[in-house]
């Protein structure tokens, strides 16, 4: 059962034009800029992390400051976890929430503030309220590309790599769940675990552009290729795959797998990872545009790509772009948000 698509409007920058509107350096002075980040974050006690999606040169970065690169589930457990007083999240505005819902004794900064979702614009919290009011028996699961007020009105939180077990687990329990507000992933969930959900319909701008056809003749190019699949996926491209799974999942499938060649269908900004964790190997774009059709993101969120080592400086330099959240509204966010992290610790409340 699907909520019928939103009306709601909102733009969609081209990813191209983003990355064309940022500032080149020399060599030189990117190495300049970098000393003068990594001399901030240890003088802040501040700390860097980064999700697999943003610029290789910002994953480096936290990799070499005792930071962190990773999903949107482990980046919200490390920055729980860290020491440090002031967490800088490379990401977007959901993930810098995030960190603040769990703690909201830290400064929280972000790169940029104009670095937002698809998923999350797509699930405006009032719109959201009211069609949950129209299944008041149901459990609430969001995935954790939301804002806060979506998470405050949901009873879990989940991210793409413990969905499909935590759906299991509550329909094992016979409960009614709401789901939002991919529509894709939704699908795939339903599909392995059966259990029907009623769902809110949005979708991921990145994974939505790929192409099956397209995804079909790479591969009759690439015979020996092992496809890798985010759920956020159409349908017809996730039934294509060698493995569907999370980021992260998606990284372990390309270290564990004997195929030397991967066609990957998630944002580009993973071959980074993918590349320091499997050299050696071969990792190719999964097509995102075919006949008929031209993309905006092109495999690279264009939100994403506007987290950069100049906009970073400048938050650390000014200490503007802090995240702030209404407590009350944090609170019950909490909630669900906790659940999430308990759930994936095997402690299932």
């Amino acid at each position: 059962m699907l909520k019928k698509p939103n009306t709601l409007q909102y733009d969609v920058p081209a990813t191209a034009m983003i990355e064309a509107e940022l500032p080149v350096h020399s060599e030189e002075r990117k190495q300049q800029i970098i000393q003068q980040i990594k001399q901030h974050l240890k003088e802040q006690n501040a700390v860097l992390v980064a999700h697999y999606y943003v610029n290789p040169d910002l994953q480096k970065l936290a990799d070499e400051t005792g930071g962190y690169v990773s999903d949107s589930l482990d980046m919200a457990r490390f920055g729980k976890e860290h020491p440090a007083q002031t967490i800088i999240v490379a990401g977007v505005r959901f993930m810098g929430e995030t960190a603040k819902i769990l703690t909201p004794e830290k400064r929280v900064l972000m790169p940029t503030l104009e670095a937002e979702c698809s998923l999350d614009l797509s699930c405006p919290a009032d719109d959201f309220n009211a069609f949950c009011d129209q299944h008041p028996d149901h459990t609430i699961v969001v995935y954790s590309n939301t804002g806060t007020a979506v998470k405050a009105r949901a009873d879990y939180v989940v991210t793409s790599s413990i969905a499909v077990d935590l759906v299991r687990w509550l329909g094992e329990q016979g409960k009614k769940i709401l789901w939002a507000p991919d529509r894709h992933l939704g699908r795939y969930i339903e599909k392995i675990t059966g259990v029907e959900m009623v769902r809110w319909q949005g979708e991921c701008i990145v994974h939505d552009e790929f192409k099956a056809r397209s995804l079909k003749d790479l591969m009759q190019q690439h015979p020996d290729a092992a496809v890798l699949v985010h759920p956020e996926s159409p349908a017809e491209v996730i039934a294509m795959a060698d493995t569907v799974g999370s980021t992260t999942q998606i990284i372990k499938a390309a270290q564990t797998l004997p195929h030397e060649k991967f066609i990957v269908a998630t944002d580009k900004g993973i071959f980074y990872k993918m590349k320091q964790m499997a050299p050696g190997k071969t990792f190719i774009e999964a097509p995102s545009h075919g006949e008929g059709a031209v993309c905006k993101s092109c495999a690279h969120c264009p939100w994403m790509a506007m987290n950069d080592l100049d906009k970073l400086l400048h938050v650390l330099k000014t200490g503007k772009n802090e995240i702030f959240v209404d407590e009350s509204i944090r609170l019950d966010a909490l909630k669900s948000t906790q659940r999430m992290l308990d759930f994936a610790s095997n402690q299932c409340l």
